[in-house]
């Protein structure tokens, strides 16, 4: 194949880069012949697609259809405060193409799905996965694994990162360290749990540093080991892997050859055999509500106890007080069950319908009778019954 030639400005500008030994002129005509995907503009996406545009990567994709909140602003360094509101995309767009003009940024405003996946990574040379979600870290993985195309996996929690590289040079997969997904609400993500600002810029750079090594064909990648970051320790510690030859992706026969629903993989939704909307659990149900069926309940002579589950910061940056709400972090709901009501329905929330329907559970776990989640929780409540309403 041949080699994009680099014109005059390109060589003033990659002029550090030239000067490697491992990069000269051909490696970068490599990076400007090369196409990379980035699997969201947040956290990581943010300083992965900053140094990938960069460094010269010819082609980078964007996959990303949420906008800019101002909670974001703490991490995500593509957006900043006049870009509140905006598509991230175009965000994204924008800051990238004052950062190299050079850089074609091929736009995918789209929430990433089984049905456009293959579709979508199938143009790419490498696709770097800057999600918070498992659903779509399984789906990323296994289209990488199918498709055949390496996967720069990054992940970040609180004070922690994790980096790897799937799917490429014999090595393992996701599935094989990860071969099934936690419970729903296990693992809060991080507007729940918290993460911090400084953290996304460490592990993003370290996934566009692993990028760039695969496309230069360079140094030793990530396959076969995860690297995991203390940022209070400061300090790095690395696991070995190996791929699982009975993984049931990427494994010597594997089971599963086509992509499948994620978000019933992961339990995010039911499966299509499971009632709906009603949940069956130990000793009884929960169903889920929309808010709009809240706000219609609460109108009502019979009024449910409005249960809010989050975190004290989340309920003092806004809640619904003013409707009844109570607070009892879903922590501590097993400890103070005698502050919740017996004999009135109840209605669980909390940012975005996870934790409260962990928090419903386990109240029918408890006894209680008439349990229901606010389906979206109070991030949904703000959407469709008052704007006013901010969340984080």
């Amino acid at each position: 194949m041949s080699l994009p030639e680099l014109s005059r400005d390109e060589l003033f500008r990659y002029a550090r880069h030239l000067a490697l030994p491992e990069v000269g002129l051909e490696g970068q005509q490599k990076l400007k012949a090369g196409r990379v995907l980035c699997v969201g503009a947040g956290g990581l996406g943010s300083p992965l697609a900053l140094y990938l545009a960069a460094a010269g990567v010819g082609t980078l994709g964007i996959v990303e259809f949420d906008v800019v909140d101002e909670s974001n602003l703490q991490r995500q360094l593509l957006h900043g405060t006049s870009d509140v509101g905006r598509s991230k995309l175009d965000s994204a767009e924008d800051r990238l193409r004052d950062v190299n003009p050079h850089v074609t940024v091929v736009r995918h405003e789209a929430a990433l799905t089984s049905r456009n996946a293959l579709e979508i990574l199938a143009d790419y040379d490498v696709v770097v996965d800057g999600t918070d979600n498992f659903p779509t870290r399984y789906l990323v993985n296994d289209a990488c694994v199918l498709l055949g195309k390496p996967n720069v996996y990054g992940s970040i929690f609180r004070w922690e990162g994790q980096v790897s590289v799937f799917a490429t040079d014999g090595g393992p997969c996701y599935r094989c360290l990860f071969r099934e997904p936690p419970p729903p609400g296990l693992v809060p993500n991080c507007a729940e749990g918290g993460v911090l600002g400084a953290l996304p810029g460490i592990i993003g750079s370290a996934q566009a540093m692993e990028a760039i090594k695969l496309i230069l064909g360079v140094g030793t990648s990530l396959a076969g080991r995860l690297l995991i970051f203390d940022a209070l320790e400061m300090s790095w510690r690395e696991v070995a892997l190996r791929r699982n030859p009975s993984c049931p992706v990427c494994g010597d026969e594997p089971t599963q050859t086509e992509l499948i629903d994620y978000e019933i993989f992961c339990g995010v939704k039911p499966a299509p055999e499971a009632s709906a909307p009603a949940e069956a659990q130990a000793g009884g149900t929960f169903d889920e509500i929309d808010p709009s069926e809240v706000m219609a309940l609460l109108d009502s002579d019979d009024a449910p106890f409005l249960l809010d589950v989050r975190e004290p910061w989340e309920w003092a940056v806004d809640n619904l007080g003013s409707h009844g709400a109570r607070l009892i972090p879903l922590g501590e709901i097993g400890r103070r069950l005698a502050e919740v009501p017996g004999g009135r329905h109840i209605v669980t929330y909390c940012r975005s319908g996870q934790r409260s329907r962990t928090a419903a559970r386990r109240l029918v776990e408890a006894g209680f009778g008439t349990v229901s989640s606010m389906r979206g929780g109070i991030r949904s409540w703000s959407e469709t019954v008052d704007p006013d309403i901010r969340v984080v």
